[in-house]
């Protein structure tokens, strides 16, 4: 009988071959198709990255134009779904509902016609389009409001901030909230992802595939700790705090979230961009104190971890870019699933081309032989 090696959490182990993204975490280096994250994030779009990562290549100006009119006309979603979040409770957290909503699209549109490009387009869109618009009618319910119509006058980031915040989002806010989608849209082989692979490999329809991925995304190891690490600068409180903070949770043993990476080994390049951004809106809106206790945080981290690669990753900047944006902690990971679902959907496409079902083996460590006890000599 072979012995197979045991690795946790797959570390390490290949589960597939992708053209998609390229990490080094080494060198700190992200490309998606072989073009390096800085220069999607300076010149690019969300909907133009969106599109280079799931058909493979950069669009040219037609096709562009002409994904970006049909998500613009696929924006809204059917009243039952509507309706259907309304009855989600206030206090549910965003992640749950838009899981929930997320798998009922395919209550309308589940055909599961896999070999037709027609049908794969259609998704693809119809999922890019409403995801941002069940984001933003769940955060408005809740509230007891009902949720705010996509305007046709408004590109894609421009749109999901309007209708969050029923007011018009000034230029720059809108630019740096596309890029931060950029930044979150893929990451190679992570947890949501490879559950996005293992739910498509079984050739359900990708509204499944994305419901499944979004429910592995709200972990707190995963895509939930942007909002981790807001807390944890509410709880430090000041600069001054920081390094007894920090000391006394390696001293524990625990996580300091933010920072840390399976794959960096140096600053996530995310985590620069993201700090770049959160300048820029702290230059022009106001300044933000926790921006000045995660300076010293990232600062006390690398002094004290810096030699064993721990470093920010995305997660670390993330939520106070969105934070200044007047976005409620909770919609943090929503708001990465925004981004994800084209990467996943990219991965989704990709695994159909050559499919086969997922079906990893075990390590068995369980007993043999064991007698069955009747239940009256138990």
């Amino acid at each position: 009988m072979m012995v197979c090696e045991y690795k946790p959490g797959l570390e390490g182990i290949p589960a597939a071959q992708s053209s998609i993204s390229y990490v080094d975490g080494q060198k700190g280096i992200l490309e998606y198709r072989g073009i390096r994250i800085e220069e999607l994030a300076e010149k690019s779009t969300f909907l133009e990255t969106a599109y280079l990562l799931i058909w493979g290549e950069l669009p040219s100006k037609q096709e562009l134009q002409a994904f970006e009119h049909e998500v613009l006309h696929h924006r809204r979603i059917k009243y039952r779904i509507r309706d259907m979040m309304k009855c989600f409770p206030e206090s549910g957290h965003p992640m749950d509902a838009l899981q929930a909503s997320a798998a009922a699209l395919g209550l309308f549109y589940s055909l599961r016609d896999l070999h037709n490009p027609a049908y794969i387009r259609d998704s693809v869109v119809r999922l890019i389009a409403t995801i941002p618009t069940m984001v933003a009618a769940f955060q408005l319910m809740r509230k007891g409001n009902d949720p705010v119509r996509p305007r046709d006058d408004l590109d894609y980031s421009a749109n999901f901030l309007y209708m969050l915040n029923e007011q018009e989002p000034d230029p720059l806010a809108a630019r740096i909230f596309d890029i931060c989608l950029i930044l979150q849209v893929e990451h190679t082989m992570n947890a949501s992802t490879f559950s996005a692979r293992v739910t498509a490999s079984t050739l359900t329809d990708p509204y499944a595939v994305v419901a499944s991925a979004v429910g592995t995304l709200g972990g707190p190891l995963h895509g939930g700790a942007n909002e981790e690490v807001i807390q944890m600068l509410e709880e430090i409180g000041s600069v001054e705090n920081v390094r007894p903070y920090v000391e006394d949770r390696l001293q524990r043993k625990a996580k300091i979230m933010g920072c840390g990476h399976r794959v960096y080994k140096v600053k996530d390049p995310r985590a620069t961009i993201l700090q770049s951004l959160a300048e820029q809106l702290f230059e022009k809106f106001g300044h933000d104190k926790f921006y000045d206790i995660a300076l010293e945080v990232e600062r006390v981290v690398e002094e004290k971890l810096g030699s064993k690669g721990i470093f920010p990753n995305v997660d670390f900047y993330s939520g106070l870019v969105y934070r200044k944006m007047g976005i409620p902690t909770d919609l943090f990971t929503p708001i990465f699933a925004i981004a994800r679902v084209a990467g996943w959907l990219a991965h989704w496409k990709e695994q159909l081309a050559e499919n086969r079902i997922f079906r990893p083996t075990q390590i068995y460590n369980g007993a043999h032989e064991v007698r069955y006890l009747p239940i009256d000599q138990r």
